[in-house]
């Protein structure tokens, strides 16, 4: 059962919310606007705070979902990390939109709240907090995911589910490669109020 769970958390992943709304909407193609970038920041660059919302919560949901089922099922902790891998992979790559996607932070934060609330909350309390102080979407992002790993693990002491956490973290970091350069050269967009 759980492989067949890990490869529909992939598929559920694989699903683009932000080109799905955008087209919905009417909006650009948002691989083709902004930074280019199928997530929610770019959709709110081009069409708005009710279009970026949507993404959000769907790629949110695309976390949420296969979690939930495996915790429903009664997979372990460790398992349920493997799921809520696959679908951050099948969000980053998706192979309904020739692998190329988003960053995969939202549906890793959806995937935390289903795998345990408070260690979710905390991701978002820190992302909030940091992008008050800072106003940089990117920066907060990467902050709330390096403390990840330390908020999972006094939460739940599953040590094994931690290191697969740990592995989704660093991955975040690559996604966000460009990004990093440009906070590097001062270049990086600051979050509008």
């Amino acid at each position: 059962m759980l492989p067949l769970l890990i490869i529909s958390a992939y598929l559920i992943g694989s699903i683009s919310m932000a080109i799905i709304i955008c087209k919905m909407l009417n909006l650009p193609d948002p691989r083709t606007q902004g930074s280019n970038n199928p997530g929610a920041t770019n959709v709110l660059r081009i069409g708005g705070k009710k279009a970026a919302a949507a993404t959000l919560l769907g790629d949110g949901l695309k976390g949420v979902i296969p979690v939930a089922i495996g915790h429903y099922l009664g997979f372990s902790a460790q398992e349920l990390m493997l799921v809520a891998l696959s679908a951050f992979l099948g969000h980053v790559y998706p192979i309904f939109f020739g692998f190329k996607g988003g960053k995969g932070v939202a549906t890793f934060i959806g995937s935390l709240l289903a795998l345990n609330y408070l260690a979710g909350l905390a991701f978002v309390a820190t992302w909030l907090f940091v992008a008050k102080v800072l106003k940089i979407s990117s920066l907060s992002a990467l902050i709330a995911t390096a403390l990840t790993p330390v908020y999972f693990y006094f939460l739940t002491d599953q040590l094994e589910a931690t290191y697969i956490l740990i592995v989704i973290c660093i991955w975040i970091f690559y996604t966000h490669r460009s990004n990093i350069k440009r906070m590097i050269s001062g270049e990086e967009d600051s979050i509008k109020s």
